[in-house]
């Protein structure tokens, strides 16, 4: 976030040099207020393209096998071109290459899920997939997989039928 702020200076600091040179061009003709109108303009415009340039520049460093699951595009009054352009600001992608299904119940996959929001950290959470159910549970190291009401038992999570991460995980069980 620090480099964007620098860059972010910079890109007004070049919209205030072209203003200055036009001014020049011009013979000071031009009028000043045209050095902050071009240095904000820059300024703002650098900041939407980096706003709209994230989820694609993101997904471009996924490894081979990592799997966009699902992206989520918002709208902000403060933002009102993202009124028509909505913009994504989180996505969920899924290790798909380095699943691994369960020898004993092959209807159960486990695959780690990346949370990616702008401006955070990515986070990884471990899932169980029942492909049959299309379902998905978090997987923690007591995880047993019945469905008893036991103080350990999983909390399943109804997937629609058409859930990129069911289709993905679950070709060969559809």
């Amino acid at each position: 976030m620090f480099w964007e702020l620098i860059a972010t200076v910079f890109a007004g600091i070049g919209g205030a040099g072209i203003a200055l040179m036009l001014r020049k061009i011009t013979k000071q003709s031009a009028p000043k207020w045209l050095v902050p109108v071009f240095a904000g303009g820059a300024m703002l415009g650098f900041q939407v393209h980096g706003e709209y340039d994230w989820y694609d520049h993101q997904t471009s460093l996924l490894p081979e096998g990592v799997v966009v699951v699902k992206t989520v595009q918002e709208e902000a009054p403060w933002r009102p071109w993202s009124y028509v352009f909505p913009q994504t600001m989180r996505f969920i992608a899924a290790d798909i290459d380095n699943s691994a299904r369960n020898k004993i119940d092959t209807n159960l996959v486990l695959v780690d899920l990346y949370f990616f929001e702008r401006r955070h950290m990515a986070k990884r959470v471990p899932q169980i997939i029942d492909c049959v159910q299309g379902a998905r549970a978090d997987f923690t190291q007591s995880f047993t997989g019945s469905s008893s009401n036991t103080a350990q038992s999983p909390i399943w999570h109804t997937l629609e039928q058409d859930d990129l991460l069911l289709s993905s995980l679950c070709q060969d069980h559809t």
